[in-house]
């Protein structure tokens, strides 16, 4: 029986939760551990969870509502809206990987639902513009939610007089007070409006006919601009059936999907029959240098010989996504079995926890020398690696600047950079925004190529700090691609632009990158 802590006194599950509250255990089967909690209609909860264990929420008879953590992902932060009032509870869950593993668990707020009303945007839909003359007149929504039912969400019209733009209005049906879109293309939270005094909710974006993003709707969220209260209602939307991100099948934790026409292929993401498969092992590996220990996943080809010196090999971060969201070794087969990248192994780094990778991603000496002395030579001893000039460090956003950061100590080790939406925003404390891109200026040039990859959705954090970085390794007469997708912070984006990047820095044969991803129109590769 797990046991709560709570300014030092032992409490049992039964006698409930309270804010500030502390329990700790372990997850087992044969004892699941559930903590009850008396919520009101519309309270955010949000708490914390560390330990490798699952969390979901109950409903006063134990039947199961929601996963609100699923601890094979990285967050460790929980947020959920009460939908109505009266009992819930919360229960650890072991991992699969991680039997009794140990835990803790902390309620940090329940806030009090209130409204949020903001201003009526114009409507920009003639879909829209109809259905409010039909209001006006007396109708109803019926048939327009009926439509949407038989279509799907979200709704996508031409833009006159501009062939390559779409508008895309997202929808909601119902909500009691506001409905924010976590994904949207401006790279905001955006708030929907409601459409009269009627069950439709919407937002409308003009973006081009390539787009690609992957999103979630929150209804009735608690007045707020901070991310992590938005996340405590956001699901995938139900009228929309293309979904992203949907291991757990929970609707609270997957995503829905927009990719239009246009969008650029990602044909390498699914597994394929007649595809020789390679092998995924799973090791623990402790780091003296660090002080922790992580899951290493090793991936190595069909037909894998060590020390052959033809073949490749990528080390890429943040495995909790890039052995599920994004399906790296699926890919890498898959690039293998066309001939566009020679064998390629691949070392999957996972992180400890999800603070520790806020401390070592961003440029850290000491993960570093992990990287440099424990982790290849490690690796190495399992008979994976390859020549500096066929090896690829990769990741996105934190994992995009530590792949570069990597490149800048140890070119010796790492010859490629792959760098997805990496956070060349990133400074020191006290100093200016772009500490990395000042480093390269600094030093002469490296044995290293680039693979830059951004989003046009992604605000000038982002996309201006990356084109940057561009600019100052061309002037530096550095081999760099940069590409520029309509899309956002999101592996639905990266899990086709990694394969991408592959090609580029590996890649075997007559056909170009171009050729191979297809960049959208207008965009020089």
């Amino acid at each position: 029986m797990a046991a709560a802590c709570a300014g030092g006194a032992q409490a049992a599950p039964d006698q409930g939760l309270r804010v500030g509250q502390v329990v700790s255990g372990r997850a087992l089967e044969a004892s699941q551990s559930v903590w009850p909690l008396s919520l009101k209609a519309g309270d955010l909860v949000r708490g914390r969870v560390d330990g490798d264990v699952s969390l979901r929420l109950l409903d006063e008879r134990g039947q199961s509502l929601r996963l609100l953590l699923d601890g094979l992902d990285q967050p460790r932060e929980f947020l959920f809206v009460a939908g109505r009032d009266g009992r819930f509870g919360l229960r650890a869950e072991p991992l699969p990987i991680r039997p009794g593993a140990h835990f803790s668990l902390r309620l940090e707020q329940v806030l009090a639902a209130s409204e949020q009303r903001r201003a009526p945007v114009p409507l920009a839909s003639p879909t829209l513009r109809e259905l409010a003359g039909q209001l006006a007149n007396g109708g109803d929504t019926a048939a327009f939610w009926q439509a949407r039912a038989e279509q799907g969400t979200p709704l996508v019209e031409a833009v006159p007089g501009k062939p390559g733009q779409r508008l895309v209005t997202f929808l909601w049906r119902g909500a009691r007070d506001n409905v924010r879109m976590f994904g949207a293309p401006s790279g905001s939270h955006e708030a929907l409006q409601r459409l009269g005094e009627s069950d439709v909710w919407y937002r409308s974006f003009e973006v081009p006919a390539a787009t690609r993003l992957s999103y979630q709707m929150a209804p009735d969220v608690p007045p707020s601009d901070d991310r992590r209260v938005i996340l405590a209602s956001t699901r995938r939307d139900p009228l929309n059936p293309n979904t992203f991100a949907d291991a757990s099948g929970d609707p609270w934790l997957s995503r829905s999907r927009l990719e239009l026409p246009d969008a650029a292929p990602q044909p390498w993401s699914a597994e394929r029959s007649g595809v020789a498969r390679g092998s995924v092992e799973r090791k623990r590996l402790a780091s003296r240098s660090l002080g922790n220990e992580r899951d290493i996943y090793l991936y190595r080809p069909a037909g894998w010989r060590p020390g052959q010196a033809d073949q490749g090999l990528l080390v890429l971060f943040d495995a909790h996504a890039y052995t599920r969201q994004v399906p790296t070794p699926t890919i890498l087969d898959n690039l293998i079995a066309e001939g566009r990248i020679p064998p390629t192994a691949a070392i999957i780094i996972a992180n400890p926890s999800d603070l520790s990778r806020q401390q070592e991603l961003p440029p850290n000496p000491a993960f570093a020398r992990f990287m440099a002395e424990e982790l290849m030579p490690w690796a190495h001893r399992q008979g994976i690696s390859a020549q500096a000039s066929h090896t690829v460090v990769a990741g996105s956003s934190y994992g995009g600047l530590a792949a570069a950061y990597m490149g800048l100590r140890h070119p010796e080790l790492f010859g490629n950079v792959l760098s997805l939406s990496g956070s060349y925003w990133w400074a020191r404390e006290g100093e200016e925004p772009g500490w990395l891109t000042r480093e390269y200026v600094k030093v002469p040039r490296l044995p290293l190529r680039f693979y830059l990859q951004a989003g046009l959705f992604e605000g000038p954090r982002i996309l201006d700090s990356n084109r940057h970085l561009r600019d100052v390794l061309l002037d530096k007469g550095y081999e760099v691609e940069q590409v520029e997708y309509p899309a956002g912070h999101d592996y639905l984006q990266w899990r086709g632009s990694l394969p991408c990047g592959l090609v580029s820095l590996l890649g075997k044969g007559t056909q170009t990158v171009a050729e191979a991803c297809r960049y959208p129109q207008g965009i020089d590769p």
